[in-house]
C-alpha cells in the first residue's frame, strides 16, 4: 500500500489471550451434528518469525521503537508475549506509514497486553500523539467471579499521526427518563428547559460587571465574572433566555432548551453501546464480532465521507460494513478465506448491487489450481464458500466430507447437504461412491462433489446411480459435480434455494493447548 493513502485505521487484532476461537454452524434439526471450524488461534510461540520481526525493527529508522523493543525483550525474555509484541510492532510501523498526516488509528485490545501495546504505540506514533484511552463496556456483569473483579471492559487506544487530525465532535443523548428530570421546567409555549450557571469557570476581570435585567433588578456577577460579555447577556434577556431567581439576591442563570441541545459531548467511557446478544439481527457468529454501532461511532468521529478506512484484522467485516454505511471508502485485510467469504456475503446481502474488489483469492482457473496445490485446507474452505456452503473443521478422518450447505427443502423447512472437495489430481469413482454412502448414512438428500478437472465416465456413472430428488421447487440430481472451471465461469449447482449458513452461526471459545459513493477492497 502507498505511503499516506489511508485516513483512518481501526484494528481489532488478536489479544494474546491464549484462546482458540471457533465458529459453530448449526446444522438443521435431524440433519447431522453441528459443524465447527477454527476462526483463528490466539496463541503465540517465540521462533524464527518473531526473531525476524525484531530484526526488521532493528533495521528500521525509528530509533525510539528500537530502544523500546530492546528494553521489553531484555525485561521479559523470549516467550509468547514477546512473540506477540514483535508481531504487532512491525504491523503498527506499517500502519503508521500508510496513514495520512490528518489520519488516526484506533487499536482495540483488552488488559492481557494493553500496557505493553501502549508502550509500542507511544514509540511508533510519539507519546505526544496519544489522544485517548477509551473504555468500552463490552459485556454485562459476570456472575461466576470468585476471586477478583469481573472483566467486562475492553480498551481502545486512540492515536493521531499529527496534531492536525480529523475530528468531528460527537454527542450522546440522554434517556427519556433522565431528560424528564433534567428539563423539568417549561415556558408557556411548552418548550422544556433546564437552568444552567452564568458563572465563568475561571477568573475573568473583563467579564465582571453588574447587569440590570428587564425585570428591573440589578444582578452582580460571581467573583470569577460572567460567562459572557454584556452584549450577549442583553441578547439572552431579549430572547427570554434568562432565568430570574426568586430572591433578588439570588444568582441570575440561563435557560438551556432541550430542543436546542445536541446532548453531552462524548466522553472516554462508552457504556451506552451494548454487546451483541445471541439473537441480535447483525450477529454472524464470528467469535470476536463487535457491534456495528461501535465502529460507526469511531468512523464518524475520525473521518469524513469519501475518506479511506482500513481494517487490517477485519474478521467478519464490521468495520467495512460501518464504513460502507457511512459513505466511506474501505479496505479490509484478513488471513483466512473463511473471514473473506463471510465479508463478501455480508456486504452483498447488506448492500445489493455493491461493487468491490477481492484480492488474494483465486481469480481464474490457474490461481484456483495453484491454491489447491499450495494449501489444500484453505482451498477446501474457499470452495465451500464459493458453492454457497460452509467448511468443516479438519479433525481426524473426515470420511470425504469437507463442508455442508443449508437449503430450503420445503416451506418453513431447512435441510442440510454435504460437500466433498478434492484438491488433488488423483480422483476415482470410489470417492464419488463414498460420498453417496455418507449421504445415505446421514440422510442427506443432496451432495456436491467438487474437483479440479472434469469427471470421468466411471464417476458420472456413480453419480447417476443416485436418485433425482422431487421437491416442491422442482427436480434436482441428488449428487452433482462442480469443477473449478464451473466456479470460475460463475456456474452454480442446480439446487433448491440456499440459506446463508452465517445466519445460523453460534459462538464457541475453547482454551488453546498452551453506501452511496463508497468503494471497497478485501485482501
Amino acid at each position: 500500500m502507498r505511503d499516506e493513502s489511508v485516513d483512518l485505521v481501526y484494528l481489532d487484532p488478536p489479544f494474546n489471550s491464549n484462546m482458540r476461537y471457533n465458529l459453530v454452524f448449526e446444522s438443521t434439526k435431524g440433519q447431522g451434528a453441528d459443524a465447527s471450524i477454527q476462526a483463528f488461534d490466539d496463541s503465540w510461540t517465540w521462533g524464527e518469525a518473531s526473531q525476524n520481526a525484531l530484526l526488521d525493527i532493528a533495521g528500521g529508522t525509528n530509533r525510539q521503537l528500537q530502544v523500546m523493543m530492546e528494553a521489553i525483550h531484555s525485561a521479559i525474555g523470549e516467550n509468547p508475549l514477546m512473540a506477540y509484541l514483535a508481531m504487532m510492532a512491525v504491523r503498527l510501523v506499517e500502519l503508521h506509514r500508510v496513514l495520512k498526516p490528518a489520519g488516526s488509528l484506533y487499536l482495540h485490545c483488552d488488559p492481557t497486553a494493553s500496557h505493553y501495546l501502549k508502550l509500542v504505540l507511544d514509540a511508533v506514533f510519539g507519546a505526544e500523539n496519544f489522544r485517548n484511552e477509551i473504555v468500552w463496556k463490552r459485556t454485562f456483569a459476570h456472575g461466576n467471579v470468585s476471586r477478583g473483579y469481573g472483566d467486562v471492559t475492553d480498551t481502545i487506544y486512540f492515536y493521531s499521526k499529527t496534531k492536525g487530525f480529523t475530528w468531528n465532535q460527537l454527542y450522546t443523548r440522554m434517556s427519556a427518563a433522565k431528560a424528564d428530570r433534567v428539563y423539568a421546567q417549561s415556558d408557556s409555549d411548552g418548550r422544556r428547559w433546564q437552568s444552567v450557571t452564568l458563572r465563568n469557570p475561571s477568573v475573568r476581570p473583563n467579564l465582571h460587571y453588574p447587569y440590570t435585567a428587564r425585570n428591573g433588578v440589578t444582578y452582580q456577577p460571581h467573583p470569577n465574572g460572567w460567562s459572557c460579555n454584556i452584549e450577549r447577556m442583553q441578547r439572552y434577556d431579549e430572547e427570554n433566555r434568562l432565568h430570574f431567581p426568586t430572591k433578588e439576591s439570588g444568582s441570575l442563570r440561563l435557560k438551556m432548551y432541550e430542543d436546542e441541545s445536541q446532548g453531552a459531548r462524548l466522553q472516554s467511557l462508552w457504556d451506552d453501546i451494548p454487546p451483541l446478544s445471541s439473537n441480535a439481527q447483525e450477529r454472524l457468529g464470528y467469535p470476536t464480532q463487535k457491534p456495528r454501532a461501535l465502529l460507526e461511532r469511531i468512523i464518524a468521529a475520525s473521518s469524513n465521507p469519501g475518506d479511506v478506512v482500513l481494517d487490517p484484522f477485519c474478521g467478519c467485516g464490521t468495520a467495512v460494513d460501518a464504513a460502507q454505511k457511512l459513505g466511506r471508502k474501505w479496505i479490509g485485510i484478513d488471513v483466512t478465506h473463511i473471514a473473506i467469504g463471510m465479508i463478501e456475503d455480508r456486504m452483498r446481502n447488506g448492500y445489493p448491487g455493491i461493487q468491490f474488489e477481492t484480492l488474494g483469492v483465486p481469480r481464474d482457473l490457474a490461481s484456483a489450481e495453484r491454491l489447491a496445490v499450495e494449501d489444500p485446507h484453505q482451498f477446501q474452505q474457499w470452495v465451500s464458500w464459493q458453492v454457497g456452503g460452509f467448511p468443516r473443521e479438519k479433525k481426524g478422518g473426515d470420511r470425504g466430507i469437507d463442508g455442508w450447505f443449508n437449503y430450503l427443502a420445503a416451506k418453513n423447512r431447512i435441510e442440510t447437504g454435504v460437500i466433498s472437495v478434492k484438491a488433488g489430481d488423483h480422483v476415482t469413482p470410489n470417492m464419488v461412491r463414498d460420498l453417496g454412502r455418507v449421504m445415505a448414512r446421514d440422510k442427506h438428500r443432496f451432495g456436491l462433489f467438487v474437483m479440479k478437472g472434469a469427471p470421468t465416465r466411471g464417476m458420472r456413472d456413480e453419480a447417476a446411480s443416485q436418485p433425482v430428488i422431487e421437491t416442491e421447487f422442482g427436480r434436482f440430481p441428488a449428487l452433482q459435480f462442480v469443477t473449478l472451471a464451473d466456479l470460475m465461469n460463475g456456474q452454480k449447482p442446480r439446487l433448491p434455494t440456499l440459506i446463508s449458513p452465517v445466519k445460523k452461526a453460534a459462538r464457541v471459545e475453547t482454551r488453546a493447548s498452551h453506501q452511496a459513493g463508497a468503494q471497497g477492497s478485501l485482501l
